[in-house]
């Protein structure tokens, strides 16, 4: 057995350690995951910006096709295609507001990562765990592929493939395949696969689960198999559309990015791709014929064919947007899919919120009117009336809500809230509201045009084969 097969099998132990209360043995679902014979064929990259402090240390870790920005260590780790971003890392002499209490930072935030393995993972930073404000930390943690970590630290969890926990402190977990987990501290949880969770105690909880068996058309997973399934399908159809980004060194990009707006050199665009002003289009996103508005972010891995965003939405990681039509305003959360057809398109008007991990796949036109709610799995206009609200209504709630499979209970209004000053935050995080003759608002879609790429490599042969070597990277 060579190091990089050790290195791994003490990852997959310490896994099972800690999920040992769960009765959770890792190894027959990621065992073949990992292409081990592949962890030599991908060089890893970083980034370089005078905005993001630089601070790298790799030991004894396979890094095959991961990027990385920020302050980061990496140490007895397994990460395949994997991002880490580290752009909105907390800065000495920074205050963290955390309830009542608002606490200084000490030294520079960074995200540390020990003993796990990731595939496809995206990890972004800013941790809202207040008990390690200069750490970000994931421990003896599993990840599988196109799972979300973000801004959450994690000690001894399993992510099932597109699942995603959100500003969550999580230990000892099992996250389910497609689940969202966005409920500030976890500990010893498995939780079921489809399940969508926003919880903020004393004040709201949001819970939908999938129909399993309707949901097992578009992932499904299980030990000693690959992920499967429609979404599965629709990422590796187009995975050779990345080869030629990652293969070529120079790349001209489209001659019509606004100078206020940033394209990343590892995002892909096909056809006619309009992108406004303050546009932010994150690495590993795909465009194809379609219209970014002033403002508009397609965040990782996110997807956007055939349509047309007015201005200012928000798509998150991962999500997908195909045949549609987004009015101004428009959040489109985590790991959506949302899916029309060239002679039925999807409508959704402005200021309507798309929960995270939410499917629309449809066969016959569909609109949804703006100032919406939507969430769960919508196939047709009976599926909306389900599954879909007013956010006006919503925020009348003050006690307990059922609608389908949804069950909302607390303040509608501070949920709505909460969602809207979250999406304002993203948008100017992002520079959407910058003002180029006042200099004023400036954010990632400025800050990421002074941005250069390096790239580092494996050991090709040998016992080492597949790892990198000992590598810091500083200032």
């Amino acid at each position: 057995m060579n190091a990089l097969e050790k290195l791994f099998t003490r990852i997959v132990q310490r896994i099972n350690i800690n999920l040992r209360e769960q009765e959770f043995d890792a190894g027959p679902y990621v065992w073949d995951l990992i292409p081990k014979s592949q962890m030599t064929k991908f060089y890893a990259f970083y980034g370089i910006s005078p905005d993001h402090p630089l601070n790298l240390q790799f030991r004894h870790s396979g890094l095959a096709g991961s990027y990385f920005l920020g302050k980061i260590q990496v140490t007895n780790s397994l990460l395949y295609k994997t991002d880490v971003r580290g752009d909105e890392l907390k800065k000495k002499d920074d205050h963290f507001q955390f309830g009542k209490f608002e606490i200084p930072v000490s030294k520079d935030e960074e995200i540390v990562i020990e003993d796990s393995a990731f595939v496809k993972t995206l990890i972004h930073n800013y941790s809202h765990d207040p008990e390690t404000l200069e750490k970000f930390f994931i421990k003896d943690t599993i990840s599988t592929h196109y799972a979300n970590i973000h801004g959450s630290p994690s000690d001894g969890c399993f992510l099932g493939p597109f699942s995603t926990v959100d500003l969550t402190t999580m230990r000892d977990s099992v996250i389910g395949t497609f689940s969202y987990v966005q409920a500030g501290e976890i500990s010893h949880l498995n939780v079921d696969p489809g399940t969508v969770w926003v919880n903020s105690p004393h004040s709201f909880n949001f819970l939908y689960r999938f129909p399993l068996e309707k949901l097992k058309k578009y992932i499904h997973f299980e030990a000693g198999k690959q992920p499967e399934g429609i979404l599965m399908d629709f990422v590796e159809d187009r995975k050779q559309d990345f080869q030629r980004v990652f293969d070529v060194v120079n790349i001209d990009p489209p001659a019509n990015i606004p100078a206020t707006a940033s394209l990343d050199r590892y995002a892909v665009v096909n056809s006619v791709v309009e992108i406004g002003e303050n546009v932010l289009v994150s690495q590993r996103a795909y465009l194809e014929n379609s219209v970014l508005g002033k403002g508009a972010n397609a965040q990782e891995n996110c997807f956007i064919i055939n349509s047309w965003l007015e201005g200012n939405n928000v798509t998150a990681h991962g999500a997908k947007i195909i045949e549609a039509d987004m009015g101004a305003d428009v959040f489109v959360g985590f790991n959506s899919f949302l899916r029309g057809q060239a002679d039925s398109r999807l409508t959704i008007g402005s200021e309507c919120i798309v929960m995270p991990h939410t499917i629309i796949d449809i066969t016959a036109p569909l609109t949804v009117p703006p100032g919406h709610l939507i969430w769960g799995l919508i196939q047709n206009k009976d599926d909306l009336k389900t599954n879909s609200m007013p956010l006006s209504e919503l925020a009348a709630v003050e006690t307990a809500f059922f609608r389908g499979s949804m069950f909302f209970e607390g303040s509608g209004s501070d949920f709505v809230s909460a969602f809207k000053g979250r999406i304002h935050h993203i948008l100017e995080a992002n520079g959407a509201f910058y003002n180029k003759d006042a200099n004023t608002g400036q954010g990632h879609a400025q800050r990421n045009q002074n941005m250069s790429f390096n790239t580092i490599q494996p050991y090709p042969r040998g016992d080492q084969e597949g790892l990198f070597p000992t590598i810091l990277i500083q200032p």
